[in-house]
């Protein structure tokens, strides 16, 4: 049997499957980007697919405590832009 690798949402604190979750990705540069397929280099955060916890990321910018720098705005846009386009 195949192990199936859990994650732990960032907002929730809740521990799920690493495929049914949302991966946002700091890379070396410190680009920050959404990563569909979950494989970009660089420190990973995940987040549910749960309206609660994207707007809980939004309010408390959880994105900026968990990669110790400035996340722009435009990033926590597109993270509510996609959990709507689902």
């Amino acid at each position: 049997m195949k192990k199936i690798p859990m994650r732990t949402c960032i907002a929730c604190r809740e521990e799920k499957p690493k495929s049914e979750m949302l991966r946002v990705v700091k890379n070396a540069e410190g680009e920050i980007r959404l990563d569909f397929s979950g494989k970009l280099p660089g420190r990973g955060a995940y987040l549910c697919n749960n309206a609660a916890c994207v707007a809980k990321l939004q309010k408390n910018k959880l994105l900026n405590k968990n990669f110790s720098c400035e996340v722009p705005r435009e990033v926590y846009e597109r993270i509510g832009e996609e959990y709507a386009g689902k």
